[in-house]
């Protein structure tokens, strides 16, 4: 489940849901639940709404936060503190990263529903 050599663009499209449980997160993003709990308390901005029993449910961003960590981490070699910095830096840049992102897998999924159409 956890393979750092595959990159972003391996990864499952994220669902058009509104909220998603750890393991469907840890399933989108190829990480397991516990460091993804843990990445909840290395990184400020991934929150996710917490509800009955203490049960996570993460959003869309939070999705694409996760998979930007994973992408700093496992495939541009950071350290924690370097990916934290690297995140806090500069929003306007992380903005653009996530655009671009969602723009690649809305591409991809019109793709997909071309190929369909045109059978």
């Amino acid at each position: 489940m956890l393979d750092p050599s595959s990159s972003n663009t391996d990864l499952p499209a994220i669902p058009g849901k509104r909220y998603f449980t750890i393991g469907e997160v840890s399933d989108l993003c190829q990480v397991k639940p516990h460091v993804l709990r843990y990445w909840e308390q290395e990184f400020p901005q991934l929150k996710p709404v917490k509800r009955r029993g203490n049960r996570r449910y993460y959003q869309r961003h939070d999705v694409l936060m996760i998979r930007q960590i994973r992408s700093l981490l496992y495939e541009q070699g950071f350290t924690i503190g370097g990916a934290r910095q690297q995140l806090s830096g500069d929003t306007a840049k992380e903005d653009l990263q996530q655009s671009q992102q969602i723009i690649k897998q809305l591409r991809g999924e019109l793709e997909e529903v071309l190929q369909i159409l045109k059978r």
